[in-house]
């Protein structure tokens, strides 16, 4: 890690991290796995999240990590990630939603959804709501959502949710940083004195396949996000900090930068904008 990470031992803690094989997710996973937590890697191929698994078992300081295959994109495939873990683990104390994708040209699901609003933000949506009852058994837990600052200037247009009348890749992006925002203040509304927590995010410009996906020039994206991309290991000490750090304990419905709270869009803050793009995410997931 970039900085030292104040954790207490998080031997018996469950953590659940979406998106753990590579860059943010996996160096989340690891750090978590120093301090002794019990890991739950959901991962879109098994034998990448058993590969890292393998890896974190060898440095980790608590039990190997198990794998949860899902690709996030499926709302069955997230619903049977959701039940294996609920098979596995009677409780959850912190779940980290950091998975996210931004595919060039717009894409629609296996359930006819536009692929950046199922994966950045119903996947996350779905998966938190699956698994309220463990976070709410095991109080206090956590939840911490990966947002990113590109969210400042824009807007939720309901009109248009699923980018049907024009597709651009990172402005499409910004606006999935707009809901997981708006989805976080809104479940910390829901779940107020649980002692369960919900906090988002902004990781830095971290150099991943993210962040050359978001730079979008083919073969420049990927040389500029190395050169100027932060590391992997610096993204995730937000991330880390969030999940486990003893001085966040009971902080919930706030927006970080490198550990430390700050304001997000004016338009982040609209409550009746959450509660409808609440509303329009049960019907698109069945979840109510």
């Amino acid at each position: 890690m970039s900085r030292s990470v104040p954790l207490a031992d998080l031997s018996g803690r469950v953590c659940v991290i979406t998106g753990a094989t590579r860059g943010i997710g996996r160096a989340t996973a690891e750090e978590l796995g120093r301090a002794g937590a019990t890991l739950v890697l959901v991962c879109r191929r098994r034998a990448d999240g058993e590969e890292v698994a393998a890896a974190i078992a060898r440095g980790g300081a608590g039990p190997a990590p198990s794998v949860v295959e899902a690709d996030l994109s499926s709302q069955a495939a997230v619903r049977a990630a959701a039940g294996e873990i609920r098979s596995r683990h009677d409780r959850l104390h912190v779940l980290v939603n950091n998975a996210g994708l931004i595919p060039r040209a717009r894409e629609v699901t296996v359930d006819g959804i536009e692929m950046q609003l199922a994966v950045n933000h119903l996947a996350p949506f779905l998966l938190t709501g699956m698994l309220l009852d463990r976070l709410r058994a095991s109080a206090p837990s956590r939840v911490v959502t990966v947002s990113s600052t590109t969210h400042h200037g824009t807007e939720v247009d309901f009109s248009d949710l699923e980018s049907e009348r024009g597709y651009d890749p990172t402005e499409v992006y910004a606006v999935t940083k707009l809901l997981n925002l708006l989805f976080t203040y809104e479940l910390a509304r829901w779940l107020r004195g649980s002692g369960v927590t919900a906090n988002a995010l902004h990781p830095g410009a971290v150099a991943t396949r993210l962040l050359a996906d978001y730079m979008k020039v083919p073969l420049i994206g990927p040389a500029l996000a190395r050169t100027f991309g932060a590391s992997p290991e610096q993204g995730a000490d937000t991330v880390v900090y969030l999940a486990a750090a003893p001085e966040v304990a009971g902080v919930t419905g706030k927006y970080f930068t490198n550990r430390r709270e700050t304001r997000s869009s004016l338009a982040s803050y609209d409550e009746s904008t959450a509660r409808r793009l609440w509303e329009v995410s049960e019907r698109l997931t069945g979840l109510v």
